[in-house]
């Protein structure tokens, strides 16, 4: 192999990594040292970011919704994301499979029996509490939170990063080279780098609350199933399994282990689904869903926009405007991440498979377990709400999985269901982190693997720290702080995702596949850079 050959090759970027692998360390430590400190300071940011800028999370994320349906049938709708007219890299079911895994996680199986309960108590709109308007209205709300607009998030800055990743075939995996039609050179100056340091800190941020929520969870599945008594080394315990699992998945890849790991994971999601489903309240749950999902058509605008300007109530800053900002947090990662996967589809089916096979995926989990928690708290079977109140989250959903049938095999299947949940959302964590501090990686090329395990052990050791200081509310905090900045950033991925496209096709409209002749590339000024690769 001679000398250009051997720059070609993808290799660690020191200047990125360096500062970024620093950053996750030094988040681990200052959780440990400053907890108080860094819960006070991060409260009152995160106060100040809900009560000045929540008009623009809404308006933002409702924006995001409507470009995200035009860039599906839109003109551009069918402009492939790969130089040739091969077929895509995944199946539907693998692709659809990590999307999911990774793009909701630990979250949607921590939520899913409680948040509909949480809003039983304390419902928006100022509905009576434990109100059979209030159990609508809180079904409703919680597949409103999970479903289109999260998606849509998604799925914009993932377009942006599949095209100029497999289409103008830049050799960086990073948001500031999705920004490149847009910026120019000036990606590769300081302004580069902030727009890197920003998306780190937002993975950094949204990875902590995943970690914060799900090792809790984990732990008291785990000691439950094992008749054991829960403590902080039962919670090292499963820090150190689960890091064993998504270490090796990081390091095997995406076709050897991220894959692998997200097909067992739905496999395993649908099969507690449809069980819940069948031995629970069949009738009550699929009412109850039917309802919701009309209620949800039926005011979507009203519920995207409502921020309760007169009497502050406080519902939209600590649900509404929190799950916006964890989306927009993590919405730069999963365009990394869902960006990489996706060679070989058109704009039209990324689009619409996220949105679609990402909402009906999360509709149906909460749906059904959201519905049957609300039956066992309605029918006094299990008084939820107390149980939750007083005890928490992880707790409560022990206690929920304990009523079904076969509880033992549930809980096993349950727990197992967390492990891989989480793994699979931290392994795609640590695969974007290796490939934003990699350099020359191409569409088809994946990161080094120490550079992947490393990164698997840094988000090791946030959830160590996390469980040291009780971080979780910071950590959340801090991750709703991060979304302020990061609207300017997925902005500018919009503005030159939409130039990039315009510079490439023009007016052009076919019905078949548009596809760009590497000649196009070439001869294009803006790409000049590539031949110099």
């Amino acid at each position: 192999m001679n000398l250009s050959q051997r720059q070609d090759q993808p290799r660690l970027d020191l200047p990125v990594f360096i500062p970024a692998f620093g950053i996750a360390i030094i988040a681990a430590a200052f959780l440990v040292l400053r907890p108080e400190q860094a819960e006070a300071w991060a409260a009152h940011l995160m106060s100040l970011v809900t009560s000045q800028f929540g008009w623009l999370f809404v308006f933002f994320g409702f924006g995001t919704f409507i470009f995200a349906l035009w860039l599906a049938y839109g003109r551009f709708g069918q402009v492939k994301l790969s130089r040739t007219d091969e077929p895509p890299e995944y199946s539907e079911l693998s692709w659809a499979a990590m999307m999911f895994s990774a793009g909701i996680g630990i979250g949607l199986v921590s939520w899913s029996f409680v948040e509909p309960i949480y809003y039983l108590s304390s419902p928006p709109l100022h509905i009576e509490p434990h109100s059979a308007k209030a159990a609508e209205w809180g079904h409703m709300y919680t597949l409103f939170h999970w479903s289109f607009v999260p998606w849509a998030l998604y799925a914009v800055p993932s377009v942006a990063v599949a095209y100029m990743l497999h289409v103008r075939r830049r050799p960086f995996l990073r948001i500031s080279e999705v920004c490149r039609p847009l910026l120019g050179d000036r990606v590769d100056g300081w302004i580069g780098k902030v727009i890197d340091t920003l998306i780190i800190l937002g993975l950094i941020g949204g990875a902590g609350t995943s970690l914060g929520l799900g090792v809790p969870l984990v732990s008291s599945l785990t000691t439950s199933l094992l008749g054991i008594e829960e403590s902080m080394a039962t919670r090292l315990g499963v820090i150190a399994f689960w890091t064993l699992i998504f270490g090796a998945s990081a390091y095997k890849g995406l076709k050897a282990g991220i894959r692998i790991l997200s097909d067992i994971n739905i496999f395993l999601a649908v099969a507690i689904v449809l069980l819940v489903l069948f031995v629970g309240p069949t009738v009550f749950i699929l009412s109850m869903s039917a309802n919701s999902v009309g209620l949800m058509l039926d005011n979507f605008p009203r519920i995207s926009f409502w921020l309760d300007p007169i009497k502050h109530g406080g519902f939209p800053d600590a649900w509404t405007l929190f799950y916006w900002a964890w989306w927009i947090a993590y919405a730069p990662l999963m365009g990394l991440f869902f960006g990489r996967i996706s060679r070989g589809r058109t704009i039209r089916q990324m689009v619409l498979g996220i949105l679609l096979w990402g909402s009906l995926g999360c509709i149906s989990f909460l749906s059904i377990c959201g519905s049957y928690a609300l039956h066992l708290e309605l029918s006094g079977t299990l008084e939820v709400s107390q149980l939750l109140s007083e005890q928490g989250i992880p707790a409560t959903v022990v206690a929920i999985v304990k009523t079904l049938p076969f509880s033992q095999v549930v809980l096993a299947a349950f727990t197992l269901l967390s492990f891989v949940f989480l793994a699979t959302t931290l392994d795609s964590s640590a695969y974007v982190l290796a490939s934003i501090s990699t350099k020359n990686l191409y569409g088809e090329q994946e990161p080094g693997k120490r550079n992947r395990l490393a990164w698997a052990f840094a988000l090791a050791l946030i959830a160590v720290g996390l469980l040291f200081a009780n971080g979780l509310d910071t950590v959340k905090s801090l991750t709703i702080i991060l979304a302020l900045p990061l609207t300017v950033v997925l902005l500018l991925i919009f503005r030159s995702l939409t130039r990039v496209l315009n510079d490439d096709f023009g007016v052009a409209v076919q019905k078949d596949a548009l596809i760009v002749a590497p000649a196009t590339i070439e001869a294009n000024n803006f790409d000049k850079e590539t031949k110099n690769v």
